[in-house]
This record gives C-alpha cells, sequence and structure tokens, in this order.
C-alpha cells in the first residue's frame, strides 16, 4: 500500500512490543514528516544504545561498564538480594528509596506457553551468588501475574532448602500488573510489608 521504503520503517516499529499496525503507521508518519535531523538523532541513538549497554557481569542490569552502578556501590547491603525479571524493575524499585540492597535479574519469567523454562533464566547464577556474597535474605520482586507467581514458587522451592530467608513483596500491587507501572507509594509499601515465603517442604507440613 505504501512505497517501499515506508512499508519497511511499518514492518520494524510493528515488531516493538505494544505497537500495533495504526500505531506503527502514524510513528512512521511522524518521521517521515519530522526534520532529517531529528531522525539522525534517532537512529543515533539507538545505534550508540547498542554498542555501549552491557549486561551487568553480577547481576545483569543494564551498564556501560562490566558492573552496574549498583553493584559498584560499596554503600549498598550486600546481604540482602532483591530479585526482579527485568532491568526496568530495578528503576522502579529504585524510585521507592526503600531498598538499599543489591538486585538480581532473571531476565523474565517463567511462562511454559511462551517456551520460557527456569533454564532460560539467571536461576543458575542466582543460586552462584548466595554463597558467594553470604546472601542472608532473598526478596521475590517478580511481577504480581501469573507468570510471575509461578516464577516466585518455583525460586521459593528451590531456595527454602538452601538456608536463606525467602520473602515475597507484599500484595500492594494490582494483580496482574507490572512493577514498572506502580508508583512509589504503592512499591515502596510493598516492599515493606515483604512476607515470607514458604518452600514446598513447608506447605506440605502446613505452615
Amino acid at each position: 500500500m505504501y512505497a517501499d521504503a515506508v512499508q519497511k520503517v511499518i514492518d520494524e516499529l510493528g515488531r516493538l512490543p505494544g505497537i500495533g499496525p495504526k500505531s506503527a503507521q502514524r510513528l512512521a508518519f511522524h518521521i517521515l514528516k519530522s526534520p532529517a535531523e531529528d531522525a539522525t538523532r534517532l537512529t543515533d541513538a539507538i545505534s550508540e544504545m547498542k554498542d555501549r549497554i552491557r549486561f551487568c557481569e553480577r547481576c545483569f542490569n543494564i551498564s556501560e561498564e562490566p558492573m552496574c552502578l549498583i553493584c559498584s556501590d560499596d554503600r549498598r547491603e550486600p546481604g540482602v538480594l532483591c530479585v526482579v525479571e527485568e532491568p526496568r524493575d530495578i528503576v522502579a524499585l529504585e524510585r521507592t528509596g526503600g531498598f538499599h540492597g543489591r538486585y538480581h535479574v532473571l531476565g523474565g519469567a517463567i511462562s511454559p506457553i511462551d517456551g520460557v523454562g527456569p533454564d532460560q533464566l539467571k536461576i543458575v547464577e542466582l543460586l552462584g551468588r548466595l554463597e558467594q556474597e553470604s546472601v542472608t535474605e532473598v526478596i521475590l520482586a517478580t511481577n504480581p501475574n501469573i507468570e510471575g507467581e509461578a516464577t516466585a514458587m518455583y525460586l521459593a522451592r528451590l531456595l527454602g532448602p538452601l538456608g536463606v530467608e525467602v520473602t515475597r513483596i507484599a500484595s500492594g500491587l494490582p494483580v496482574g500488573g507490572d512493577l514498572e507501572y506502580a508508583d512509589e507509594l504503592t512499591l515502596g509499601r510493598a516492599l515493606e510489608g515483604r512476607r515470607h515465603v514458604a518452600s514446598g517442604l513447608d506447605a506440605g507440613n502446613g505452615h
């Protein structure tokens, strides 16, 4: 329907999450009508991001250095580890100002329908950090949706027998919601009200 060059941009924009065909068309025509320097700035910014950004060697947060700013900060509490699905969740939690430990990014959540199992997540790396960093508490801050809850329960069963305290952020967050969209007050209260997560063994004993 459109000229090939325009259609290619629409197709590529349409591959982005949350961007439907109509939104892709609107964005493409906005870029087309914008000054050339605006489009150049956008493409340059994307290229620079791809060139400079990597994943932290310790926690898998995004970083411009081998170690991210949080992992490099000696003032953070090393014994408390907050497990999240994606790097953007760290930004949401940091906005609360209520957490002073460190993070671990799984890189997603368990979702069999999407072909994502435990082996596709950074779980082995999480286990490796427990002993190396003398972790005493793991806070499970996965999203309060089906995938996030399944991931939290899997991790609770895995971590429970290892002698580390496992807690889950409180249900002040709306079920089915994402951390990145939660306001600071709600997210802060969820952190403060985190609860102990029973391992499969505890659950079986009725505790």
